[in-house]
């Protein structure tokens, strides 16, 4: 008689890159001495190339709900130029730093003001909807730019299975909190653990995205493993990374940036080359691989989708 197994989990696998690190820094550590090497040093060499997930695949359909026509920022550019102060202030640190963070077991708690609150595993998550693959343009508010093809569903699916509550207004986004692998976290950079929110009408847009992956590959640590929102119409820093918490509340919630530098960093961040910031334009941006800058759009490009939710607000007020 056969017996019919079911295939493991994804938090179940030993992923090979980073069985293949181990050995490194074991033969590393045999040869120099482990109390010789310095915690860099050590971080190094556990770290991953890339992450600790790399080559694992996601099933998705091509999304009609996509950027068409751009050309690809290349898969090296987007996984090692990144903004993720959790790890590193640089741009290059934290795929350098990447390995030292372990994205499983994972779950994200959905509470507040919700008629179904729950706490789903990643791959509870993962399965909620089909996956689809997005191009986006993605715009940081330092003036450099991207186009990923992004992996995920709408995230309206999973606000609509917890049933926001009547006076519901808000969605907040609370980010993991792990000092001892995330270098960046034992720095007084921010006020951590990482905060950001959306108005509840932006967080069921069909644009955001609830994001598992770019690529066609599960998300790399220093890309927000291993769930994220990607919020295309607003500037980079609005799309919370590595989520472990998801609350539904009345009030506009504290988001780190505006809580830091609220005269540079507002609670909406649109893309909107009228409003500069206080240290730069926002007119232009340069696509990272190009030489030459090009015009910014408003609403990064999708004003067909989003600008309807801003009607009557003033966004230099309101930026």
């Amino acid at each position: 008689m056969k017996l019919k197994l079911d295939p493991p989990q994804s938090s179940e696998i030993t992923p090979k890159s980073l069985y293949l690190n181990r050995r490194r820094f074991l033969a590393a550590a045999a040869g120099f001495g482990a109390l010789a090497l310095s915690a860099e040093k050590i971080a190094e060499l556990l770290s991953p190339p890339v992450h600790a997930f790399a080559g694992t695949r996601l099933a998705a359909t091509p999304s009609p709900i996509s950027t068409t026509g751009e050309k690809l920022t290349p898969y090296q550019d987007v996984t090692h130029y990144n903004n993720f102060y959790e790890l590193s202030t640089d741009k290059e640190g934290p795929s350098r730093l990447a390995g030292s963070f372990h994205p499983q077991p994972w779950a994200v708690q959905i509470d507040g003001l919700v008629n179904k609150p729950q706490k789903l595993d990643y791959d509870s998550l993962r399965k909620l909807a089909p996956l689809e693959e997005r191009v986006y343009r993605h715009r940081c508010v330092e003036g450099w730019s991207m186009v990923i093809p992004w992996t995920g569903f709408p995230l309206k699916v999973l606000l609509d299975r917890v049933q926001p509550a009547s006076n519901a207004k808000f969605v907040a986004f609370t980010t993991v909190l792990r000092p001892s692998e995330l270098p960046g976290q034992q720095r007084d950079v921010l006020n951590w653990p990482y905060r950001e929110g959306l108005r509840l009408d932006e967080a069921m847009n069909p644009l955001a995205l609830l994001t598992f992956g770019l690529y066609g590959e599960v998300l790399p640590n220093q890309n927000g493993a291993p769930v994220r929102v990607v919020v295309p119409w607003k500037y980079g820093f609005k799309s919370a990374k590595s989520i472990v918490r998801i609350t539904l509340t009345d009030t506009m919630p504290v988001t780190s940036w505006n809580e830091a530098t609220p005269n540079e960093y507002g609670f909406y961040s649109n893309v909107n080359p009228q409003v500069d910031h206080p240290r730069w334009s926002q007119a232009k941006e340069r696509r990272i691989g190009e030489i030459f800058k090009r015009d910014t759009l408003m609403f990064n490009g999708y004003g067909d989708f989003v600008a309807g939710m801003y009607k009557g607000m003033d966004l230099r007020k309101d930026f």
